[in-house]
């Protein structure tokens, strides 16, 4: 029997970081039908239910009610399971996969967690969820994760290695093409969430402490008004622009106008920690240099001095040097940016990401069926 369909459980679809996750249901070659946390249309009473019992789970863990915890959600996906009959299911996010491991192996269907970043990293998560994650390493017929580091913590908790796809999420071809950073104006391009472990701060401050160019930062949250009064205390006026939030093909049309990518990812004070960030993946794909950390799966893709340039996480001299370095010197630009592109394309493509992660679950499936 092979796999054609595909029942899929994930927190949202909606945020507009969550790219990688609408990737997965529109590009994998299967019948998919999802169901979201976050959805409650009265007018699809299937999808209400789902929703419903997800915040009820929600609640139960807050008032650490975590044997509980699990058993709403899963309840509503049973019924779902036995409802659309699919030959796997996927949990998207393993604080969400927690909600409905139970579910897929009670009704004799294999069940794959595919991990994002924070739900294996942030240290609140992980010190409620830990004890639920190693039942989850002991259900789950496989798991995805987006770095070696990543695969690291799930072996930590349990998961055989064997049962582990490695798979960052990959960048979109046929948008991310066509930077020209040798003749781009002198300009630095941050894109993502303003969330501790993105590190917008020690961006600002970074390019603040050389004197070339411009940064464009593009992304909201948390810390956005932080960040704009740095920028105002550092009284970088013209030379920052705050862009907001723009779609995939914006951030494409954005990153064919500047010189150099940057992020200052790092390991936030509550140990929340980036998976393999899609954007720095995007701008190198779009021939873009980028100057970043080493931090989490990015040494993975951006090869220091090859196509892109590290700095150590917290090393804002380091990053502001390096940033300054080639600004004034797009010859260098390029060079490094026509060899990152090359090696996105070599492993890191969404395309790549979405062969790999079809291959797994084609092979996860079948080893279920034989009963390996």
């Amino acid at each position: 029997m092979t796999l054609e369909r595909l029942l899929v459980f994930a927190p949202t679809r909606r945020a507009v970081s969550e790219t990688f996750v609408r990737a997965n249901l529109e590009g994998l070659p299967f019948d998919v039908q999802a169901y979201f946390g976050d959805e409650r249309p009265w007018s699809q009473p299937a999808r209400l239910l789902y929703g419903l019992a997800v915040l009820v789970s929600k609640a139960c863990t807050r008032l650490g009610l975590l044997r509980l915890a699990g058993w709403p959600a899963a309840l509503v996906a049973r019924g779902l399971i036995a409802r659309h009959q699919p030959d796997l299911v996927l949990a998207e996010f393993g604080f969400h996969a927690v909600r409905v491991m139970e579910a897929a192996p009670a009704m004799s269907v294999p069940l794959v967690v595919h991990f994002r970043g924070s739900d294996l990293s942030a240290r609140r998560k992980m010190g409620v969820l830990r004890v639920r994650y190693h039942r989850l390493m002991g259900l789950a017929a496989g798991l995805i994760c987006k770095s070696q580091p990543m695969a690291q913590t799930l072996q930590a908790l349990g998961a055989p290695a064997d049962r582990i796809l490695i798979s960052a999420s990959g960048a979109n071809a046929q948008l991310f093409h066509g930077s020209a950073p040798a003749t781009a104006a002198p300009i630095c391009l941050a894109v993502g969430r303003f969330v501790a472990k993105k590190g917008p701060l020690h961006t600002i401050r970074a390019f603040a402490a050389q004197p070339l160019g411009q940064l464009w930062m593009v992304g909201e949250g948390p810390l956005l008004v932080k960040a704009k009064a740095l920028a105002e205390q550092l009284n970088l006026g013209e030379r920052i622009r705050f862009l907001g939030v723009h779609s995939q093909a914006d951030v494409a049309a954005l990153m064919r106008q500047v010189r150099v990518f940057v992020q200052h990812s790092l390991v936030a004070a509550d140990g929340d920690s980036e998976g393999n960030p899609v954007a720095v993946m995007e701008a190198q794909l779009s021939g873009l240099p980028v100057v970043a950390t080493r931090h989490a799966g990015i040494p993975e893709v951006v090869i220091d001095g090859q196509t892109g340039l590290l700095v150590e996480e917290g090393d804002v001299r380091g990053m502001s040097a390096a940033i300054e370095r080639l600004l004034q010197d797009p010859i260098l630009c390029s060079q490094l940016g026509t060899a990152g592109r090359s090696h996105v394309e070599q492993g890191f493509t969404l395309e790549q990401h979405l062969a790999d992660v079809s291959r797994f679950l084609i092979q996860t499936h079948a080893m279920a069926e034989s009963g390996a």
